[in-house]
């Protein structure tokens, strides 16, 4: 059963270990669902609405190495390969690697600390091939903030080369995407490789603002440019006009890239951090998420 954190600001729902058990998202820290308290104003949706569609995503679920699997391209069929968060997965086929696909999994080992207002995750390391990691995950309530720190340790013998993002299925108090949200980056937006002619007609840019000239009938995607933090407080910041309400996303590392998913329910953008870890050295970063009225 999912359990919630709150600190009178905040109630932060997350599912627990396995309830989700899928092979492409992060089972640690898996978060369902936020609600800022005063105004009850929700946030986090389901990545689908319809039952069985999707990789079952949902809220603010993080994914490692969605375009750069460890170990994979080496692995022969019928060898393993380490997906951080999940376990090992048993490649199936010479394919390249599908994260949107279903593999046979031994899941990792996870031991748990809760609080009131923080839950602490440590993700047993499982020789593979060379690979060995240690991952813990804290997530903790500041305010009106939810922060969430990352260590990982390579324990491995080979290098680890990857990448973290957390999808950030919004919608913010169930309300569809539309003219009603807008979309800021701090610098330099830029729409980039719109998967299609709809997303290009379907996003304006005025100066560092991105909106919706009408509510989505399908699916969109495209790259953004201009999310590089440098002097700015945060990557990106979501406002939903209607309710006086909005969330940005910070964090204490250079984003490599950065995406934009959704559809008519829900609006993604995607904040990327590199990964590149050498043997008995470790990595930390940190993600910061706000939720606030205006």
């Amino acid at each position: 059963m999912a359990y919630s954190l709150t600190n009178g600001i905040l109630k932060v729902d997350i599912a627990d270990v396995g309830e989700y058990s899928g092979t492409r998202f992060d089972w640690t820290g898996f978060i369902t669902g936020v609600t800022l308290l005063q105004g009850q104003h929700t946030f986090g949706v389901p990545e689908s609405l319809v039952p069985g569609q999707g990789s079952g995503g949902m809220g603010f679920c993080n994914e490692f190495g969605i375009s750069r699997a460890i170990g994979y391209e080496e692995a022969a069929v019928g060898e393993w390969f380490p997906k951080l968060g999940v376990g090992l997965l048993q490649k199936v086929s010479d394919a390249p690697y599908d994260f949107f696909g279903s593999y046979p999994l031994i899941p990792f080992e996870v031991k748990e600390e809760r609080s009131a207002v923080s839950v602490t995750y440590t993700v047993q390391p499982m020789e593979c091939r060379g690979y060995s990691m240690l991952l813990s995950k804290t997530i903790l309530l500041q305010q009106d903030r939810l922060n969430i720190h990352y260590t990982l340790e390579n324990k491995g013998d080979k290098p680890l080369h990857t990448e973290e993002y957390i999808h950030n299925f919004v919608g913010i108090n169930g309300a569809n995407v539309g003219p009603d949200y807008e979309l800021r980056i701090p610098a330099g937006l830029r729409v980039e490789d719109p998967e299609s002619s709809y997303t290009a007609e379907l996003l304006a840019v005025s100066g560092n603002t991105l909106s919706w000239r009408a509510e989505p009938d399908r699916s969109f995607y495209c790259k953004l440019a201009g999310q590089e933090q440098g002097e700015a407080d945060c990557f990106w910041e979501l406002r939903y006009s209607p309710g006086g309400v909005a969330v940005k996303e910070s964090g204490d590392f250079t984003a490599e890239r950065m995406a934009l998913w959704g559809e008519k329910h829900v609006i993604s953008p995607e904040v990327f951090a590199d990964i590149s870890i050498l043997p008995r050295h470790s990595k930390h970063w940190s993600r910061s998420f706000q939720f606030f009225n205006f």
